[in-house]
Protein backbone atom coordinates (compact mmCIF):
# COMPACT_ATOMS: atom_id res chain seq x y z
CA UNK A 1 0.00 0.00 0.00
CA UNK A 2 1.29 3.28 -0.84
CA UNK A 3 1.72 6.38 1.60
CA UNK A 4 1.92 9.88 0.47
CA UNK A 5 3.12 12.13 2.76
CA UNK A 6 2.81 15.80 2.46
CA UNK A 7 4.93 18.68 3.90
CA UNK A 8 4.98 22.04 4.60
CA UNK A 9 7.08 24.89 2.97
CA UNK A 10 10.26 24.75 5.28
CA UNK A 11 12.35 27.77 6.84
CA UNK A 12 15.74 29.12 5.48
CA UNK A 13 17.37 27.65 8.45
CA UNK A 14 16.12 24.11 7.13
CA UNK A 15 17.60 24.48 3.76
CA UNK A 16 20.58 25.42 5.25
CA UNK A 17 20.78 22.21 8.09
CA UNK A 18 19.41 20.01 5.20
CA UNK A 19 21.96 20.73 2.77
CA UNK A 20 25.14 20.35 5.45
CA UNK A 21 23.77 17.15 6.79
CA UNK A 22 23.25 15.19 2.69
CA UNK A 23 27.00 17.03 1.95
CA UNK A 24 28.80 15.96 5.33
CA UNK A 25 26.76 12.16 4.70
CA UNK A 26 27.96 11.43 1.40
CA UNK A 27 30.40 14.57 -0.10
CA UNK A 28 28.69 15.68 -2.83
CA UNK A 29 28.43 12.50 -4.84
CA UNK A 30 27.28 12.21 -8.34
CA UNK A 31 24.19 10.74 -9.73
CA UNK A 32 23.49 8.98 -13.35
CA UNK A 33 20.81 8.57 -15.62
CA UNK A 34 18.29 5.65 -14.96
CA UNK A 35 15.09 3.64 -16.48
CA UNK A 36 11.99 3.61 -14.64
CA UNK A 37 10.01 0.81 -14.71
CA UNK A 38 7.33 3.02 -16.14
CA UNK A 39 9.71 3.79 -19.11
CA UNK A 40 10.03 -0.16 -19.76
CA UNK A 41 6.64 -0.30 -19.91
CA UNK A 42 5.87 2.07 -22.40
CA UNK A 43 8.38 0.61 -24.08
CA UNK A 44 6.77 -2.82 -24.12
CA UNK A 45 3.67 -1.36 -23.75
CA UNK A 46 3.02 -3.09 -20.65
CA UNK A 47 0.60 -1.51 -17.73
CA UNK A 48 1.70 1.23 -15.62
CA UNK A 49 3.43 0.96 -12.40
CA UNK A 50 0.18 1.80 -9.84
CA UNK A 51 2.41 4.65 -8.17
CA UNK A 52 2.61 6.30 -11.87
CA UNK A 53 -1.39 5.99 -12.50
CA UNK A 54 -1.90 6.62 -8.61
CA UNK A 55 -0.30 10.07 -8.79
CA UNK A 56 -0.79 11.37 -12.05
CA UNK A 57 -4.89 9.90 -13.23
CA UNK A 58 -5.95 9.09 -16.56
CA UNK A 59 -3.48 11.23 -18.69
CA UNK A 60 -0.41 8.79 -17.98
CA UNK A 61 -1.31 6.82 -20.48
CA UNK A 62 -0.33 9.80 -22.79
CA UNK A 63 3.62 9.31 -21.64
CA UNK A 64 5.98 8.98 -24.52
CA UNK A 65 9.80 9.26 -24.18
CA UNK A 66 11.41 12.21 -23.36
CA UNK A 67 14.05 14.19 -25.45
CA UNK A 68 17.82 13.50 -24.96
CA UNK A 69 19.02 15.31 -21.51
CA UNK A 70 15.56 15.90 -20.49
CA UNK A 71 13.25 13.55 -18.35
CA UNK A 72 12.72 9.56 -18.92
CA UNK A 73 9.01 10.38 -20.20
CA UNK A 74 6.81 13.15 -20.58
CA UNK A 75 3.59 14.23 -22.12
CA UNK A 76 2.89 17.88 -23.31
CA UNK A 77 -0.29 19.41 -24.14
CA UNK A 78 0.05 20.80 -27.27
CA UNK A 79 -2.82 23.98 -27.07
CA UNK A 80 -1.44 25.48 -23.82
CA UNK A 81 -0.40 29.32 -24.60
CA UNK A 82 2.89 28.67 -22.00
CA UNK A 83 3.53 32.80 -22.41
CA UNK A 84 0.08 33.17 -20.56
CA UNK A 85 1.32 31.98 -17.27
CA UNK A 86 3.39 34.28 -14.86
CA UNK A 87 2.87 32.83 -11.59
CA UNK A 88 2.96 29.33 -10.26
CA UNK A 89 1.32 27.62 -7.37
CA UNK A 90 4.57 24.74 -5.75
CA UNK A 91 2.60 22.63 -3.95
CA UNK A 92 4.20 20.89 -1.30
CA UNK A 93 6.47 17.92 -2.07
CA UNK A 94 4.64 14.62 -2.00
CA UNK A 95 6.51 11.43 -1.07
CA UNK A 96 5.14 8.05 -2.31
CA UNK A 97 6.30 4.45 -1.13
CA UNK A 98 5.34 1.18 -0.11
CA UNK A 99 4.17 0.27 3.64
CA UNK A 100 7.64 -1.29 3.30
CA UNK A 101 10.04 1.82 2.46
CA UNK A 102 13.34 1.44 3.52
CA UNK A 103 13.25 5.40 4.00
CA UNK A 104 12.84 6.34 6.77
CA UNK A 105 10.55 9.11 7.88
CA UNK A 106 12.98 11.51 9.39
CA UNK A 107 14.52 10.78 5.73
CA UNK A 108 11.22 11.30 3.89
CA UNK A 109 10.36 14.63 5.82
CA UNK A 110 14.10 16.44 5.26
CA UNK A 111 13.88 14.78 1.57
CA UNK A 112 10.97 16.67 0.65
CA UNK A 113 11.65 19.90 2.55
CA UNK A 114 15.06 20.18 1.09
CA UNK A 115 13.56 19.67 -2.40
CA UNK A 116 10.90 21.88 -1.80
CA UNK A 117 13.02 24.31 -1.64
CA UNK A 118 15.41 23.63 -4.24
CA UNK A 119 12.37 23.57 -6.77
CA UNK A 120 11.22 27.17 -4.76
CA UNK A 121 14.72 28.38 -5.73
CA UNK A 122 15.03 27.81 -9.34
CA UNK A 123 10.90 28.50 -9.93
CA UNK A 124 11.08 31.82 -8.48
CA UNK A 125 14.08 33.09 -10.74
CA UNK A 126 10.72 32.91 -13.77
CA UNK A 127 7.64 33.05 -11.81
CA UNK A 128 5.76 35.19 -9.39
CA UNK A 129 5.22 31.98 -6.81
CA UNK A 130 1.94 32.31 -5.51
CA UNK A 131 -0.58 30.34 -2.81
CA UNK A 132 -3.59 30.41 -4.17
CA UNK A 133 -5.07 29.41 -7.83
CA UNK A 134 -5.62 32.31 -10.26
CA UNK A 135 -5.98 33.65 -14.07
CA UNK A 136 -2.50 32.84 -15.46
CA UNK A 137 -1.11 30.90 -12.67
CA UNK A 138 0.48 27.09 -12.83
CA UNK A 139 -0.24 24.71 -10.32
CA UNK A 140 2.83 22.52 -10.00
CA UNK A 141 2.80 18.84 -8.02
CA UNK A 142 5.89 17.48 -7.75
CA UNK A 143 6.52 13.78 -5.97
CA UNK A 144 9.67 11.65 -4.87
CA UNK A 145 9.09 7.67 -5.59
CA UNK A 146 10.22 5.27 -3.72
CA UNK A 147 11.08 3.55 -6.94
CA UNK A 148 12.29 0.24 -5.77
CA UNK A 149 9.28 -0.73 -3.51
CA UNK A 150 6.88 -3.06 -4.35
CA UNK A 151 3.67 -1.41 -5.26
CA UNK A 152 0.70 -3.84 -4.56
CA UNK A 153 -1.82 -0.76 -4.43
CA UNK A 154 -2.57 2.89 -3.52
CA UNK A 155 -3.71 4.43 -0.52
CA UNK A 156 -3.06 7.99 0.17
CA UNK A 157 -2.28 9.25 3.92
CA UNK A 158 -1.51 12.90 4.47
CA UNK A 159 0.63 13.62 6.91
CA UNK A 160 1.14 17.63 8.07
CA UNK A 161 4.16 17.83 10.67
CA UNK A 162 5.30 21.24 12.07
CA UNK A 163 8.76 22.90 10.92
CA UNK A 164 9.88 22.77 14.29
CA UNK A 165 9.98 19.12 14.52
CA UNK A 166 10.80 18.67 11.03
CA UNK A 167 14.36 20.54 11.53
CA UNK A 168 14.74 18.46 14.80
CA UNK A 169 14.69 15.28 12.71
CA UNK A 170 17.11 17.02 10.18
CA UNK A 171 19.50 18.00 12.72
CA UNK A 172 19.55 14.72 14.66
CA UNK A 173 19.92 12.10 11.50
CA UNK A 174 22.48 9.84 11.49
CA UNK A 175 25.46 10.56 8.58
CA UNK A 176 25.45 6.83 7.71
CA UNK A 177 21.84 7.42 6.29
CA UNK A 178 20.64 5.94 3.01
CA UNK A 179 17.64 8.11 1.47
CA UNK A 180 16.68 5.11 -1.04
CA UNK A 181 17.84 1.83 -2.05
CA UNK A 182 19.45 2.46 -5.62
CA UNK A 183 17.45 4.93 -7.24
CA UNK A 184 15.20 7.70 -6.69
CA UNK A 185 12.60 8.44 -9.07
CA UNK A 186 10.14 11.91 -9.59
CA UNK A 187 7.24 12.13 -11.44
CA UNK A 188 5.99 15.87 -11.97
CA UNK A 189 2.24 17.33 -13.20
CA UNK A 190 2.14 20.70 -14.27
CA UNK A 191 -2.02 21.73 -14.55
CA UNK A 192 -4.35 25.26 -14.54
CA UNK A 193 -4.52 26.23 -11.12
CA UNK A 194 -8.61 27.17 -11.54
CA UNK A 195 -9.45 24.79 -14.30
CA UNK A 196 -6.93 21.82 -13.05
CA UNK A 197 -7.17 20.90 -16.88
CA UNK A 198 -3.54 18.99 -17.20
CA UNK A 199 -1.04 20.73 -19.17
CA UNK A 200 2.01 18.34 -18.85
CA UNK A 201 3.62 15.35 -16.66
CA UNK A 202 7.09 13.71 -16.60
CA UNK A 203 8.75 11.10 -15.22
CA UNK A 204 12.36 10.41 -14.29
CA UNK A 205 14.87 8.28 -12.60
CA UNK A 206 18.41 8.86 -11.20
CA UNK A 207 21.07 5.94 -9.38
CA UNK A 208 23.62 6.28 -7.29
CA UNK A 209 27.23 7.13 -8.66
CA UNK A 210 29.63 5.17 -10.46
CA UNK A 211 30.44 2.00 -9.09
CA UNK A 212 29.70 -1.22 -7.75
CA UNK A 213 28.67 0.71 -4.40
CA UNK A 214 26.47 3.21 -6.41
CA UNK A 215 24.67 0.84 -8.01
CA UNK A 216 23.85 -0.52 -4.83
CA UNK A 217 22.99 2.47 -2.63
CA UNK A 218 21.55 5.90 -2.46
CA UNK A 219 23.08 8.05 -0.17
CA UNK A 220 22.07 11.44 1.10
CA UNK A 221 24.97 13.26 -1.30
CA UNK A 222 23.23 11.14 -4.21
CA UNK A 223 19.47 12.28 -3.29
CA UNK A 224 21.05 16.14 -2.91
CA UNK A 225 22.25 15.72 -6.39
CA UNK A 226 19.48 14.33 -8.11
CA UNK A 227 16.92 16.78 -6.66
CA UNK A 228 18.77 19.92 -7.46
CA UNK A 229 19.03 18.50 -10.90
CA UNK A 230 15.29 17.81 -11.41
CA UNK A 231 14.99 21.28 -9.92
CA UNK A 232 16.78 23.09 -12.46
CA UNK A 233 15.40 20.60 -15.37
CA UNK A 234 11.93 21.18 -14.62
CA UNK A 235 12.48 25.30 -14.09
CA UNK A 236 14.16 24.82 -17.24
CA UNK A 237 11.97 23.12 -18.92
CA UNK A 238 8.97 25.80 -18.00
CA UNK A 239 11.13 28.46 -19.33
CA UNK A 240 11.52 26.46 -22.39
CA UNK A 241 7.91 25.95 -22.59
CA UNK A 242 7.06 29.83 -21.98
CA UNK A 243 9.93 31.32 -24.22
CA UNK A 244 8.81 29.14 -27.24
CA UNK A 245 5.35 30.45 -26.61
CA UNK A 246 6.61 34.16 -27.25
CA UNK A 247 7.85 33.47 -30.66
Amino acid sequence: MLKKIIRNQSSAGLVAASVALMMIAAGCASTVESTPEAAKAVESGTALPASVTGFMGPYASKLHPGPAGGAALVWIYPEVKWINYRKMMLMPVEFWAAADSKVSTADQQVLTQYFYNALKTNLEQNYTLVDQPGPGTLKLRVALMDATAAVPGLRSVSVLVPQARVLDMAQSLATGSYAFVGSAEVEMVVTDSQSGDVFAEAVDQRSGGMGIKGAASFQWGDAQNAMDYWAQLISKRLLELQTQGAS
